[in-house]
């Protein structure tokens, strides 16, 4: 019988993990608590704290150079990319809310990084489809609409150099990926997990961090 991580995430042992990983910077520290004040109600929305030391460490990794960034919220995510990104990287954020992401602007300014991000107020599905179709893309981070998920796959997967990497938010969905009546948003990351499972271009990892994070590798 499988057995499960016996490691449950209490709120102490939370902290000590955040205390142990690269700390966040006053900038990103000031865009968080922006957040939770101007929009409580879709703070959730936002990247786990300890998503942005581990996105940044995958951008390193990986020598990324070229990042599209689907679904930027208040720019947290784009922010700790970017800073890891060198002087001549750029990061494409695609996003539709002109008010959300005018709080990551002004952070990307106070960070000095505004001219590594290029934010792109539109569709996603249509700032995908005009890129060049010939593989460019190092790393991509995909949190956004999950009903588009498997339709953003499709649009980033064939532009993803031999080796990037994409990494998806949400992929447990606060545990909804295991009901088996599960609708809307649930039903759609079980779908599209499925779809990333049998998709033999990419390798690809299921990881319990913050709601569930999958990486995968372009062959």
């Amino acid at each position: 019988m499988t057995q499960g991580n016996q490691t449950k995430i209490t709120d102490e042992l939370y902290a000590y993990v955040l205390a142990h990983n690269p700390p966040l910077d006053p900038v990103q520290l000031d865009l968080v608590e922006t957040t939770r004040h101007r929009f409580p109600d879709h703070a959730g929305m936002q990247s786990a704290q300890e998503q942005g030391p581990l996105l940044a460490f995958l951008v390193r990794l990986t020598g990324a150079r070229h990042i599209v960034e689907i679904g930027t919220f208040t720019g947290f995510s784009a922010l700790s990319m970017a800073r890891a990104l060198p002087p001549d990287g750029r990061l494409i954020a695609c996003d539709v809310s002109e008010e959300w992401t005018a709080y990551g602007r002004l952070a990307w300014q106070k960070a000095g990084v505004a001219d590594r991000i290029d934010l792109r107020i539109a569709p996603a599905l249509d700032t995908l489809r005009a890129m060049p179709e010939e593989p460019h893309i190092d790393l991509a981070y995909l949190d956004a609409d999950k009903g588009n998920y498997i339709a953003y796959w499709e649009e980033l997967v064939p532009r993803m150099r031999p080796g990037g990497l994409v990494v998806t938010d949400n992929t447990l969905f606060h545990g909804g990926v295991v009901d088996p009546h599960a609708t809307g948003a649930p039903a759609a990351i079980k779908e599209f997990n499925a779809h990333v499972s049998a998709d033999g271009r990419m390798d690809s990892v299921l990881l319990t961090v913050a709601d569930g994070l999958t990486l995968s590798r372009r062959k």
